[in-house]
Parts: C-alpha cells; sequence; structure tokens
C-alpha cells in the first residue's frame, strides 16, 4: 500500500511531483489544530512549515504517522518530545536556509549599526531639508568593520555568519554547546564563555534555536553585560527576555537591537515600534528567497521519503527515537 502524506502548506510544482511518484498527496493548507487533530488520523506522514503548529494533542491522534517532516531548520512549533514518545521521527531541513539566514543576519547588522532602515524612512517622511540636518544628527552611525562580532550558536547558520563577519574585518568570538575546530580555524574565531563573549563583544548575534536551555538566555542580567553594545537575533524569538531588553534599550543601556523574530508573532503591536532610531525589524522571514525555497522543499521531501524508506536521515531531530521504533518498522517504501 501507498504512504498517504499530508502537506500543510503550497509546495511548489517539480517537489510535489517527487513525492506524488512514491505517495498519495493531499493538501490541507494551514489548517488549524482542530482540524489536524480530525484529520491526521489518516496519514502515514506530514510535511509542515513554521506556520503549521503540531502540538501534543495533535500527535496522540495520528495512530498511522511515521514522520514529520519540517520545512524549516527551526522544529520548535512540533512537540518533539510527545513524536518521540510514540515513535514518530521528526526531521528538519539545512544547507541553502543556512546561508540565506546568515546573509540575513549580516544584513541586519549593517542596517542597524548604519541606520539604513531609519534613513528610509527619514527620507521618505520629507525630513531631509538639508545636508546639516543628517550630518548633525546622524553622529551615532557605526561601521561594522573593525569590530568584535560574538556569535552565540556555532552550527550551520552561526558559521556562514562566522564566514561572512569575517570578510567585512571583524573579530569572531563565540560561544556553543561545543568548541567548532573547524570554524577556529578557517576564521580564526576564539571560543568563549559565554559571559565572557558578551562582555568582550560589541556585536552579539543570536542563532540558538529554541529549547528549554535557551528560554531567556539574554535576561536582565545578561543584557547588564551588554551596556553600549549592539545585539541581533536571527534564532528565536524565546531567546530574549523581551520586557527586559525593551528597558534597556529605553535606558540608553543597549545602543541597538535588530530582530527577524519576536516572543509572540505574528506582532501587530509593539514597544519595541516605538524606538526607530535602535531598532531594525523583520517579521520572521530571514530564510526566505527563491533559492532556499526550492531547496528545502525538496530537502523535506527527500528527508520524509528517506525515513519511509527506513533510512535515518542526517537531519533527523530526535536520534533516540530509533529506540523507541525502528527504521526497519516505519519502513513503507
Amino acid at each position: 500500500m501507498r504512504p498517504k502524506v499530508a502537506v500543510l502548506f503550497k509546495m511548489k510544482s517539480k517537489p510535489v511531483e517527487e513525492l506524488r511518484k512514491y505517495a498519495d498527496v493531499e493538501f490541507i493548507l494551514y489548517p488549524s489544530v482542530d482540524e489536524l487533530k480530525e484529520r491526521m488520523g489518516e496519514f502515514d506522514g506530514v510535511i509542515i512549515s513554521p506556520l503549521n503548529r503540531f502540538p501534543r494533542e495533535v500527535i496522540e491522534r495520528a495512530e498511522r504517522l511515521k514522520v514529520i517532516s519540517c520545512h524549516s531548520a527551526g522544529y520548535d512549533h512540533v512537540d518533539v518530545k510527545a513524536a518521540t514518545e510514540r515513535g514518530i521521527y521528526v526531521t528538519k531541513v539545512s544547507g541553502v536556509l543556512s546561508e540565506a539566514v546568515a546573509e540575513f543576519a549580516v544584513g541586519l547588522t549593517i542596517a542597524l549599526l548604519r541606520k539604513i532602515a531609519y534613513s528610509d524612512r527619514f527620507i521618505r517622511a520629507g525630513k531631509w531639508d538639508s545636508h546639516r540636518t543628517v550630518w548633525s544628527g546622524f553622529r551615532d552611525i557605526e561601521t561594522v568593520y573593525g569590530k568584535k562580532v560574538g556569535i552565540l550558536g556555532m552550527g550551520a547558520i552561526g558559521k556562514a555568519i562566522a564566514r561572512r563577519m569575517k570578510a567585512m574585518g571583524t573579530e569572531i568570538l563565540y560561544w556553543s554547546r561545543s568548541q567548532k575546530p573547524d570554524i577556529e580555524k578557517e576564521v580564526g574565531a576564539r571560543y568563549m564563555p559565554l559571559e565572557d563573549v558578551l562582555r568582550e563583544s560589541d556585536i552579539v548575534i543570536l542563532a540558538l534555536p529554541s529549547t528549554p536551555e535557551t528560554y531567556h538566555i539574554i535576561n536582565a542580567e545578561r543584557l547588564e553585560l551588554l551596556e553600549g553594545k549592539y545585539l541581533v537575533n536571527i534564532g528565536r524569538g524565546t531567546l530574549v527576555d523581551e520586557k527586559a531588553l525593551v528597558k534597556a534599550i529605553e535606558e540608553g543601556k543597549l545602543k541597538g537591537y535588530a530582530t527577524d523574530v519576536f516572543e509572540n508573532e505574528p506582532v501587530q503591536e509593539h514597544e519595541l515600534f516605538e524606538h526607530e532610531w535602535e531598532t531594525v525589524l523583520t517579521p520572521h522571514h530571514a530564510g526566505l528567497s527563491r533559492e532556499a525555497m526550492e531547496d528545502m522543499d525538496f530537502q523535506a521531501v527527500k528527508n520524509l521519503l528517506a525515513v519511509l524508506r527506513g533510512e535515518v536521515p542526517e537531519t533527523l531531530v530526535n536520534r533516540e527515537v530509533v529506540e523507541i521504533r525502528s527504521p526497519e518498522e516505519v519502513k513503507m517504501l
């Protein structure tokens, strides 16, 4: 019997054609949790985007489900613990997405220090009445060149950021769960304890996943160490205590904050909106690019098919699941 697979978002035709060679495919576009609870019992596999929440209450109703293929590098929208308990394999994507996100992180950093977003709003509002207005009012603009850049999280995205920042004439400091000799050799990055990275860096870039250990890793105490510095977040909104962050900006302690992510998304109103000079804010789209999206489509399909073939893909998130349900038990192809 052919596997039955649900796709919960709009996917390009070529990867769908590849998937249809091996499975019966049904699109359920951006369903509610209640709809997922009703439908997931019908499927052997599902491909989901970051916009699709997949909590325990859905997983517990998915009697046939063998694999959840995330169309993203992050997987905090999935209850991985619940999936593991039920022997469901959870996979993620990487590669081109990492390059797109790293490029965006550098863009956010440049926009923050050089006040590019603010300058765009300034000129559109008709405030450019003379060169004197600009040269007298924009004196806090700084270059990225010559700065010490601290990166928290040295996975694929962190390494891609480090390469780009090194090319811009910066010194790279980093903290990660483990040392990364390859990037140390490649760009001269220096591994340091987390607090030391915060103390010594001029710019700190967050490239960490959302886990219980990283929740509010930037809190009020650590924001004290960032006084007079810049913070950039392309990881997850939960990495930063936003109330403490706003307070640090209002008190003039943090020079600036650029982020693509928020604690609660989507955002309609936020205290950060009031701080145009000190912030650059974007709507969680660092990974959006034509190249990255196409690559992610094919990777998500490839990961799902690999599990259904009884293979263990490198991108498996919950590797302990193989002890609960062997690859041979989920094999359908």
